[in-house]
């Protein structure tokens, strides 16, 4: 039974200046679209309903019909970024809103999205295209050192990527060290040039299969990880103990970095896989004898070898060692 229409005068005469009708579906979806516009209704989001709608009835009730792929994030995100165009619906939360450049997932808080950087994007695996693959390459076998055993044979190279907060704190620390050389009385080029930085290695050991086909992510067993727990928190200077106190220590070769850890893992019944790191070390004013004040230097020197003066070299402060490349190998 066909009711009568009972609209009021002046919505019929919006639809009559408008030519709007209801006999066909052109006219009913163009009536449709100026209903919106005069409550106030955007156009997208009129499609944005009609697909979500369409979609809930085709899965009878179900929540897979809704469309929260394109969110790229949690739920409360979706009320806060809008899911077709891209942009905040609050003004106010504009500057702070910020997406994963890698995966597009997006944040409310700079500081989470720098907490999902470091953990789900921390390695990236160097292909047969990357130069620095073959540098990285190059440089750990050539400082093997060892005639008696072979080169051990390396299954994956990783590259770090550290976040813009852990470049900041080795950044600050590097000008501080070349800003207290010049105020010295005898003269440092190079800590008052780079700070006197070095390429070293640090061997530890690991839990899991870091990097292994194509991941990026680290693992959950941090910090019974070590490689995964240095790469997200840093290095810490508790984890040296012993004679040497509070220190980390870096070594000039690859074949003394291994040798290193090999002795720790004995000490501490540790048997798990060991990788390298090859790290950027800030040394700055370095002590090579007993003689001196501890205070005035920023690293001290330990055995040498038979390759290089500092082949041992103990650093005071964590913020001094960026890891840079995360080698693993194997056949030791």
């Amino acid at each position: 039974m066909h009711r009568p229409e009972t609209a009021s005068p002046e919505v019929r005469r919006k639809r009559a200046s408008m030519g709007l009708t209801s006999n066909n579906g052109s006219s009913g979806r163009s009536m449709k679209d100026s209903l919106n516009e005069i409550n106030g209704v955007p156009s997208f989001y009129k499609s944005s309903l009609s697909v979500s709608s369409n979609s809930s009835i085709n899965n009878a009730g179900s929540f897979k019909g809704l469309p929260f792929r394109r969110l790229y994030g949690c739920y409360e995100c979706r009320m806060v970024v809008d899911p077709v165009l891209g942009f905040t619906r609050d003004p106010s939360l504009r500057s702070s809103i910020c997406s994963c450049p890698e995966c597009g997932e997006i944040f409310v808080k700079a500081e989470n999205l720098e907490l999902h950087r470091s953990v789900r994007h921390a390695v990236s695996e160097l292909g047969l295209e990357d130069t620095s693959k073959n540098i990285v390459e190059i440089i750990f076998q050539s400082s093997w050192l060892k005639k008696e055993v072979p080169v051990c044979q390396i299954d994956r190279i990783l590259k770090v990527h550290n976040t813009q907060r852990t470049i900041s704190k080795f950044e600050e620390y590097r000008d501080s060290i070349k800003a207290k050389a010049t105020k010295l009385p005898k003269k440092h080029p190079r800590c008052i040039a780079d700070g006197n930085e070095l390429l070293r290695f640090y061997c530890t050991s690991f839990a899991c299969s870091l990097g292994l086909n194509g991941s990026s992510n680290l693992c959950n067993s941090i910090p019974h990880c070590n490689v995964c727990s240095i790469i997200k928190n840093g290095f810490k200077e508790s984890t040296i103990g012993g004679v040497n106190g509070n220190r980390i220590l870096t070594t000039a070769t690859s074949g003394k970095a291994h040798d290193k850890a090999a002795i720790s893992e004995e000490s501490n019944g540790n048997s798990d896989k060991r990788a390298m790191l090859v790290c950027r070390v800030i040394a700055g004013r370095v002590k090579k004898s007993v003689e001196g004040n501890m205070e005035e230097y920023d690293s001290v020197a330990g055995a040498e070898g038979v390759y290089s003066n500092l082949e041992e070299l103990y650093v005071f402060n964590a913020r001094a060692i960026l890891p840079c490349f995360v080698v693993i190998y194997r056949g030791f």
